[in-house]
């Protein structure tokens, strides 16, 4: 059976180089049918036919207020939603996306390796990393700590960098529940060398299928 991503990509902000190759790696998914648009009307469009809702490195004000409403619709029924990186970048005029994110970006240091420590092993999109997991990135800092809201799943070592500003509690990426929804965040993927890099695609993916519950055998 096949899954239906509609993977969203607008941007109105600052906008990452690495989009296409990015939603590349997705398509490359078995079981895996992408759909990706930048219109955003096609947020205003029934979303019952995906399998999830990915945001994916989004930026600004991307939905209209039909899509809002949408969107949130979709989710409190039961829809997964994925954000990636800049989707914490995002909608940051509607209070609801901060709730059903998580957490909303911050700052970052420059772009430089670092360290990520996995704190959950159980879960799909950690089970396949080593427990501390060299990686490259901007090592997002987030207005807020997500922990009391959310399952973090990953953390950052802020000693393996420089710049880092939330301390030794630094989630990277957790799962939420948001009505009957799932929803999986990661603040990795920032460059185009992510989406080549097995581990992180083992990442991605497992967060991929834990928000879609397995029911579309994603």
């Amino acid at each position: 059976m096949t899954a239906r991503l509609l993977v969203y990509t607008r941007t109105t902000d600052y906008r990452h180089d690495s989009i296409p190759d990015a939603v590349a790696a997705l398509r490359t998914f078995d079981g895996v049918e992408v759909d990706h648009t930048e219109d955003p009307s096609a947020l205003e469009a029934g979303l019952d036919a995906c399998a999830a809702v990915v945001f994916l490195s989004t930026s600004g004000d991307v939905l209209t207020p039909a899509g809002r409403d949408r969107l949130a619709a979709y989710v409190e029924d039961g829809g997964a939603f994925v954000g990636v990186h800049a989707a914490a970048c995002t909608e940051e005029d509607w209070p609801y996306y901060g709730e059903l994110l998580g957490a909303r970006f911050a700052r970052h240091p420059e772009y430089q390796p670092g360290r990520a420590v996995v704190e959950d092993r159980d879960h799909p999109a950690t089970r396949n990393l080593p427990p501390v997991w060299e990686f490259t990135d901007e090592w997002y800092d987030f207005r807020t700590n997500p922990r009391a809201r959310v399952r973090v799943l990953l953390r950052a070592d802020e000693a393996s960098y420089d710049g880092g500003g939330m301390g030794e509690d630094h989630p990277l990426a957790w799962t939420r529940e948001q009505g009957a929804g799932r929803v999986f965040y990661t603040a990795l993927g920032h460059a185009s060398e992510a989406y080549r890099d097995p581990a992180f695609l083992a990442h991605l993916r497992g967060g991929l299928d834990w928000a879609v519950g397995g029911a579309a055998q994603v």
